[in-house]
């Protein structure tokens, strides 16, 4: 790649990262391959601060190799002294026409699925969230043990005061 295109492009990804003026984090975690029951994606952060109240997000990126039209999630968070909130979450990923849900051009699509919202920090020091798939087939108590067509988990947290 030549200067004048490395120029353009470094300019170009400031320019859209700068656009985002909601976003306080946003990380994700890549999935290899299958998403095993048993794992978690765990990610840490620090509390923005203690006064205002921020939008949280779980974010996920599927292909077409994801076979259902919803999700279920098993999700934890967990403050600095100790305290833990935990979820049981559902999501729609796909209409009932079987178009996916999420944006995005061509196989993989991204969805922004609401976690929690009007959250404030209480405490301040370094927070994480776990994610966990909880999917199983219809007529089945077993969990589907490796999960096909999720390739990342992300998590964000959006400023409401940035939103107005």
């Amino acid at each position: 790649m030549d200067r004048v295109s490395f120029f353009f492009l470094f300019v170009g990804v400031l320019f859209f990262a700068s656009c985002d003026k909601t976003r306080v984090y946003d990380e994700y975690e890549s999935i290899q391959g299958e998403w095993h029951r048993d794992s978690m994606v765990k990610l840490n952060f620090e509390a923005p601060d203690t006064l205002n109240n921020y939008n949280l997000f779980i974010n996920l990126r599927n292909n077409s190799d994801y076979d259902f039209s919803n999700i279920y999630l098993i999700t934890e968070l967990n403050f600095p002294n100790g305290k833990v909130i935990s979820d049981t979450l559902q999501y729609e990923m796909a209409a009932p026409t079987g178009e996916w849900l999420g944006t995005g051009f061509g196989d993989v699509k991204e969805s922004k699925l609401w976690y929690k919202e009007n959250m404030k920090f209480t405490e301040p020091g370094e927070y994480s969230v776990t994610i966990q798939q909880a999917m199983r087939r219809r007529d089945s108590v077993q969990g589907i043990e490796n999960l096909e067509g999720i390739t990342e988990v992300g998590f964000r947290i959006e400023d409401i005061k940035q939103q107005q």
